[in-house]
């Protein structure tokens, strides 16, 4: 397994680690009492606020981040791309990703801007390496 490759594994659990952070406070609390509610998550979740709701944001953003990060991957590697490279712009995506997710749940948007854009900046570089 090379690098980028842990890195998509990375990336795929990275949506499973924020949408534990949005539910870890309603864990352990009756539905009655605000707790988490496992027969209606999505709407439990929607009524979050604060770090609750902005983990869960970050949850939803790094699903639709997940497949371009993919596809990039494998096309660089398809094409013959110098695995060290792909492998150094797939670890960068991870690290923009995690800085983004912190970012979020700061509530630091300006910052959060910059690591989505980062990050968006990997994953089109993938797709031009070997080309």
């Amino acid at each position: 397994m090379t690098l980028a490759h842990a890195c998509i594994l990375i990336a795929g659990i990275l949506p499973i680690a924020c949408a534990g952070i949005a539910k870890w406070r309603g864990f352990g609390k009756p539905r009655r009492e605000g707790g988490y509610d496992n027969h209606d998550p999505r709407q439990w979740l929607a009524r979050q606020q604060g770090i609750q709701a902005r983990a869960n944001a970050a949850q939803h953003n790094s699903f639709e981040a997940l497949p371009l990060f993919i596809a990039g991957v494998l096309i660089a590697e398809h094409a013959g791309a110098q695995q060290g490279l792909v492998d150094a712009l797939a670890a960068g995506f991870i690290g923009c990703r995690l800085a983004y997710i912190g970012a979020y749940l700061a509530d630091r948007a300006n910052l959060r801007s910059l690591c989505w854009v980062a990050g968006l900046a990997c994953c089109v570089v993938l797709f031009f390496l070997g080309a």
